[in-house]
């Protein structure tokens, strides 16, 4: 399976989960590390989009292509078991602490998740602790510059 993650070449283009766990996000508190990439491209540049406004957006970015084996065993959490609020923005604690869970766990190398941002469509979660993890790799880096309409008020 190929996955796919938006990243600012100001940093480097590893899979670590280290800068994750410095502030936190939507499925892990701070000082878990985990991995956020997407089902597909589109959806890495929503995830990174709605962060950004036609002021800050960024020319230094890169489109990561992530390959995961498939015969690693990948978790699905099911949508149902979540608080109606899990989308909510800034982070619910309860999504974080269910992400921290499953990480600390150690169980999945890879865990699916809902994207917050488009409904339908899903995220997923490298473990970068799990014994699996060294079996997934970068197989393509790309510059990615940001279409400036989509942050146009001009429409």
């Amino acid at each position: 399976m190929e996955v796919f993650r938006l990243q600012n070449k100001k940093y480097p283009v590893v899979l670590s989960g280290k800068s994750a766990s410095l502030i936190g996000a939507r499925w892990n508190s701070k000082g878990t590390e985990v991995i956020y990439t997407a089902q597909n491209r589109a959806l890495a540049m929503a995830e990174v989009a709605v962060h950004l406004t036609l002021a800050t957006l960024p020319s230094n970015f890169c489109m990561i292509k992530v390959f995961i084996p498939n015969d690693i065993p990948i978790f699905t959490l099911n949508p149902d078991i979540l608080h109606k609020d899990w989308n909510v923005f800034p982070e619910n604690v309860q999504t974080q602490k269910l992400g921290d869970s499953l990480i600390r766990e150690n169980e999945f190398a890879v865990i699916c998740v809902p994207s917050a941002v488009v409904k339908g469509e899903f995220n997923f979660l490298i473990n970068p602790n799990h014994k699996d993890f060294k079996r997934i790799k970068i197989i393509q880096q790309e510059d990615f510059p940001f279409d400036k309409r989509i942050f146009s008020n001009d429409k």
